[in-house]
């Protein structure tokens, strides 16, 4: 499939954050590995002047998602710390739009769009399609990508610049095919034009 960026389109980097990559407190299995593709992604959506955003967790200090308040995973990506920074080699231009999510306590957000203005932001530049990639496949992609196609956006799964955590083996790849079976287009970087 081959598929011509421009206006109308914007990409989405989900969660490229140090916490998500290995060495991090939640780290993907070779969660690193998107950062290149990403780098290439965005160089191409930058060429033409569609809008880059960057989603990222930014939880508080005692977020319900931590296991010592009732959550499943151990403390990530506490606001204003190391581990959420976006990952050193991720290239986002000084433009680009960052969106924060699950900034309430007793709030869960893996999608980009729970809790934030990622729709209206969007809409209100007139993008009709989104690219979308990032950490992790199983979760936060998954959730930001059905959000996406309910919220009436055409939307393209980058195949090459995602990651999974695979918690059960093979998530990941039932991720893909949900998020497949409900519409989206699943796309790799020599796809685009």
């Amino acid at each position: 499939m081959k598929v011509k960026i421009g206006k109308g389109d914007a990409l989405i980097v989900v969660d490229v954050q140090r916490d998500f990559c290995p060495g991090g407190a939640l780290p993907v299995p070779k969660g690193d590995e998107v950062v290149p593709v990403l780098n290439e992604y965005i160089e191409r959506f930058r060429k033409v002047g569609a809008p880059i955003y960057a989603t990222r967790d930014w939880h508080p200090p005692d977020h319900k998602s931590f296991r010592e308040y009732g959550g499943d995973w151990p403390p990530h990506c506490i606001r204003g710390t190391r581990g959420a920074e976006f990952h050193p080699d991720l290239k986002l231009p000084d433009d680009t739009i960052v969106i924060s999510k699950a900034t309430e306590r007793d709030k869960e957000a893996y999608s980009g769009f729970e809790g934030t203005n990622l729709k209206e932001n969007l809409k209100s530049r007139g993008v009709k399609r989104v690219f979308v990639g990032g950490l992790a496949t199983d979760y936060c992609v998954k959730s930001t990508v059905l959000d996406a196609l309910r919220y009436g956006f055409e939307t393209f799964l980058l195949l090459d610049a995602i990651q999974g955590v695979d918690v059960q083996p093979g998530d990941s790849e039932r991720a893909v095919e949900e998020m497949t079976r409900k519409g989206v287009k699943r796309v790799i970087l020599s796809d685009l034009e």
